[in-house]
Parts: structure tokens; C-alpha cells; sequence
């Protein structure tokens, strides 16, 4: 294990945050600007990374049961909740409330795997919770919207999944990928189709949609998350948990640049803080706490 990363490396895993970063902007003018249902966008997306990535479908892992629950709670589902939130949240919004992912996944490794909680790890979940606090705060108080609500929801979510896995036989990261396809186009299309039916002909379904979904399954879920499981693979977890922290910079500042969002000072140093919080959980050691999902889900 290196314990600095090449300078080589670097600038491809800045390229891989970015793209992150983009995926949500262009999640919210899918799912927004072309009205394509989100249930609808998820499946889709959840069958392309399906069909991509079949090769390694099998061997079926084991226990299958709970690493199909726990691959859905960490892709698919969190993704479904996110686009949902998305057709209401603005891009920087969203990006600050991911930061919860960390700290709710620390508290659940306190709760279920008996990981222990220093005074500086526990300072970094304060830390966290009180800068998204702040950033979602308003003169006439705490910011609660239904999109807002949901993102935390995703969040929780995929920290439920993050200590699922963590608890089952270690497994390649792309099989996880297929199997969380599966989990998607299974769960995610009866659904759609029971829910979103009505909604469906609104959508716009040009060559756009196609364009930004082949990219979100492709590029985003099959290309950047191999190349981060390989840098996993290259150095510490502790050197590259924590560089993730590039990819809520960068939806902020793509959601300004290109949805036109409304970014506060307030929302600014709640931003600041809450990144500083999840900086001190990524870079404490740990054995236990499942340091490839602190701030990504599959």
C-alpha cells in the first residue's frame, strides 16, 4: 500500500470526483428539466449496469439474501431516493446533505460492529451534523423540505447497506455493481410502473435523456467506481476516503455554474464545517468502519 498518491493517480481521481459531481447536475435535469420519472430513470440505469457488467453475475456470491439487500440499500435504492429528492432539491443542496453519509455510517459501526469513538472521531460527527445543520438553515428556520428530507433518507439508507456488507465475506466490487443492478431492475420497475404510469408520457425520452443515462451507468457507475476500487486497491483507504471529499466541492459549484443555484454564506460555512467533520471520520484509522462507503455509495 502507498501511502502518497502518484501525481498521475491524482489527476485521475480528481477526474473520477468530477464526474461524480456531474451525475448529480445532470440526474436533476433529467429528472427535472425532462420530467423523466425517477423510479423510471433508476431502473433503467440499474438494467444498463446490469447488462454491463453480467460477466460477473456469477459465481453467485453468498449469503446472497443479505448481500442483495445490502448492494440495493447501498446503489439502486439510495439512487431511486436521490432522484426522487432531485426534482425538487437543487444539485448544492443535495451535495452538502451526502456529507451525512459519513457520520451516520460511524454511528451505525458504534452501534453494530462495536466500533470504538475517540473524542476526535466524535468531534468529526458533531462536526458534520452541525455544518449541515447550519447549511440548511433560514431565517424562519431549519429547511425541511420533502427533497431534503429524502436526500438525508438516501443517506441513511446507503449507511445501513455500508454496515450490511461490511458484516458479510469480502466480495469483488464489481460483482457488487452487477448484483446491485439486479436488485434495481427488479425492485425499481414494478415499482415504476405502478407508480409513476401516469407520469410517464410527460417525459421527455430524446436523445439527451439516453446520452446522460448511458453516461450515468457507463461512465459513472461502471468506469469511475472501478477506477476508485483499483486506487482502494493502490493506496490507504485513509488517503483515499478522504480525497472523495472533492466530489460535494464540485456539485456545489457545478449546481451554481449550471442549474443557476442559490448558494448562502450560511450554507457556505455550514459546507465548510460538515466537510471538515467527515475529514476527521475518513482519516482516523479504523478496522471496522467500511471506509469505501463513507462517502460513496455503489
Amino acid at each position: 500500500m502507498h501511502m502518497h498518491m502518484q501525481p498521475r493517480d491524482l489527476v485521475v481521481f480528481v477526474g473520477v470526483c468530477f464526474v461524480w459531481a456531474l451525475n448529480v447536475v445532470a440526474s436533476k435535469y433529467v429528472v427535472d428539466h425532462l420530467a423523466v420519472p425517477p423510479l423510471l430513470y433508476a431502473a433503467a440505469r440499474s438494467i444498463l449496469v446490469m447488462l454491463a457488467l453480467s460477466p460477473w453475475l456469477l459465481p453467485v456470491p453468498r449469503p446472497l439474501g443479505r448481500l442483495v439487500v445490502a448492494v440495493f440499500m447501498l446503489g439502486s435504492g439510495g439512487f431511486a431516493l436521490m432522484f426522487i429528492a432531485l426534482q425538487t432539491t437543487d444539485p448544492s443542496t443535495a451535495g452538502i446533505i451526502s456529507l451525512l453519509s459519513a457520520p451516520l455510517t460511524a454511528i451505525l459501526g458504534i452501534i453494530f460492529l462495536g466500533e470504538r469513538v475517540h473524542w476526535r472521531r466524535g468531534t468529526g460527527i458533531a462536526l458534520a451534523f452541525v455544518g449541515v445543520t447550519m447549511a440548511l438553515w433560514s431565517p424562519t428556520g431549519l429547511i425541511l423540505t420533502t427533497g431534503v428530507i429524502l436526500v438525508a433518507v438516501s443517506c441513511l439508507v446507503g449507511a445501513v447497506g455500508a454496515i450490511l456488507l461490511k458484516q458479510l465475506p469480502e466480495a469483488n466490487p464489481l460483482r457488487l455493481q452487477a448484483w446491485s443492478g439486479v436488485t434495481g431492475f427488479v425492485v425499481l420497475t414494478p415499482l415504476s410502473a405502478g407508480f409513476e404510469w401516469n407520469a410517464i408520457p410527460d417525459g421527455n425520452y430524446g436523445w439527451e435523456a439516453l446520452g446522460i443515462l448511458a453516461f450515468a451507468a457507463l461512465v459513472v457507475s461502471v468506469g469511475a467506481h472501478t477506477i476508485y476500487f483499483r486506487m482502494l486497491q493502490k493506496y490507504e483507504a485513509n488517503l483515499v476516503a478522504p480525497l472523495t471529499l472533492m466530489t460535494p466541492i464540485f456539485t456545489v459549484s457545478l449546481g451554481v455554474a449550471l442549474t443557476g443555484d442559490s448558494v448562502t454564506p450560511l450554507m457556505i460555512v455550514g459546507g465548510v464545517l460538515a466537510l471538515l467533520g467527515v475529514f476527521v471520520i475518513a482519516v482516523r484509522p479504523s478496522a471496522k468502519l467500511p471506509k469505501a462507503f463513507l462517502l460513496r455509495k455503489l
